[in-house]
């Protein structure tokens, strides 16, 4: 039988989902909440070059507007998780959705490197809060029956926007300023507080907060990425950070083991099915980001092609992503889960293997198909191997199942674009290659958490 730990049956109580018309409200809630996270993140990588000229700002030193975003992000999802589940989500989403909205107010206004990345930085914090929801919202929401639908909903939207998202920055910035970038964030903002009051309750959790635990939590995953990115350029300072890293890892590990709810939901992961869905979703994240990151520069500096088909070429992969949702959803609570995320992961593999073995001559239609291929595995792996990890988790500790589901994510993701900067570290000539030959490593690294997934026989067997 599946191994699970001492939970109770305080999910037992739980209604299955809420009752239309709720459900639908709680639903564009949630969306557009996932619309301004994901809009809000891919329209200021397209804005950069425009802040820094704007702004006087080196191009060196710009990036540290995406990177503490992204630092703040990683770093407090799993202790703003463990909060949700203490003062309940819809106060978070309430409060995220403000933090997030006020935040993107402060960069509209901001007239330095300084004042934008402590917006950014702020910003990031509200977007934790609204994103370390998602999970725990979804398996809330839909019924056991529907949750494999909801879950590719919320992967639709996600892979829309990500296509959306620099289209939308692109256009915003041809026609007016930077700032409004941020201020796009505002209406979908406001309308989204219309739907708080219909986001499903869950009972709180009465535990004490671990503050040493959350302490211990920022070094783990923060000096983690620093660490990486460091490998090549400063092996000194990124063998300090690793071992920082660690040791703060093994305080955390040994300090949680022992509670009901900790911080790093040790207790989750002692979940069969659960485990490897985290594994898999680390590896396949790792291996979208390393593509995203690498992909621009091997078609910009190997293939010699223009930004619009650039732009052409990395949508299919959104296309892909979004098409192939619904079906994952469809087939994810028919057939067995690791056979579709090791279907969906070797389908990334091969898509990029396919990337970098057409010829430099090759017709652009082969390489579409190619990005195409690679965002149906995606969106195949991403929907199934969601359901396992949110259906295997007990209700009442959702939100820390969302809370890891989305750390997860962006911990893959950091660790996918510090990986590529490694490649272009050992070798500035073939870095885009070496960091597509990357992504198709961690991409079949998920195909064997599947097979061992597959292999075993406790695996999903409740799902």
């Amino acid at each position: 039988m599946t191994k699970k730990t001492a939970t109770g049956n305080k999910s037992a109580n739980l209604p299955d989902g809420l009752d239309a018309p709720q459900r639908y409200w709680a639903v564009m809630g949630v969306m557009l909440a996932i619309t301004i996270t994901v809009l809000d993140a891919s329209m200021v990588n397209v804005a950069l070059p425009a802040i820094a000229q704007q702004l006087a700002i080196d191009p060196g030193a710009v990036v540290w507007v995406s990177i503490a975003y992204n630092l703040t992000v990683v770093v407090s999802l799993l202790p703003l998780s463990a909060v949700a589940e203490r003062i309940g989500f819809r106060r978070m989403f309430a409060w995220g959705l403000t933090l997030f909205l006020l935040s993107s107010v402060a960069a509209v206004l901001s007239n330095s490197l300084v004042s934008l990345t402590l917006a950014r930085v702020a910003q990031g914090l509200g977007s934790a809060m609204l994103m370390c929801l998602f999970g725990g919202l979804v398996r809330n929401i839909y019924p056991l029956n529907k949750l494999g639908m909801g879950i590719s909903m919320n992967a639709m939207v996600v892979g829309l926007m990500a296509v959306v998202g620099p289209t939308m920055g692109a256009f915003i910035l041809q026609v007016a300023s930077w700032q409004w970038i941020f201020v796009v964030n505002i209406p979908i903002g406001i309308a989204t507080y219309f739907c708080i009051r219909f986001l499903p309750e869950v009972p709180r959790n009465n535990a004490r907060f671990d503050w040493l635990a959350c302490a211990l939590s920022i070094p783990l995953f923060g000096l983690s990425i620093i660490g990486l990115d460091a490998l090549v350029k400063d092996p000194v300072l990124s063998a300090l950070c690793l071992i920082l890293a660690g040791l703060a890892g093994w305080a955390l590990v040994r300090r949680s083991r022992g509670q009901v709810a900790p911080i790093v939901p040790i207790d989750l992961l002692r979940i069969t099915p659960i485990a490897y869905a985290v594994a898999a979703s680390g590896f396949s994240f790792a291996a979208q980001m390393s593509a995203f990151v690498s992909l621009p520069f091997y078609f910009k500096q190997v293939l010699h092609f223009s930004y619009a088909e650039v732009g052409i070429l990395l949508g299919a992969w959104s296309v892909g992503v979004a098409v192939m949702a619904p079906v994952a959803g469809y087939l994810s609570s028919r057939y067995s889960i690791a056979v579709l995320c090791g279907l969906g992961a070797f389908g990334i593999a091969a898509g990029m293997f396919w990337v970098i073995m057409l010829p430099i001559d090759a017709a652009f239609v082969w390489l579409m198909a190619a990005m195409l291929l690679a965002g149906v595995g995606f969106g195949f792996f991403q929907t199934p191997n969601n359901r396992a990890l949110l259906a295997g988790t007990p209700r009442h500790r959702s939100g820390a199942a969302g809370g890891m589901q989305a750390t997860t994510r962006v911990f893959g993701q950091s660790f996918g674009t510090a990986l590529v900067a490694v490649a272009f570290n050992i070798s500035a000539s073939n870095g885009a290659t070496l960091g597509v030959c990357v992504a198709i490593v961690c991409a079949l690294i998920a195909v064997a958490i599947n097979v061992a997934r597959q292999l075993n026989p406790a695996v999903d067997l409740e799902l």
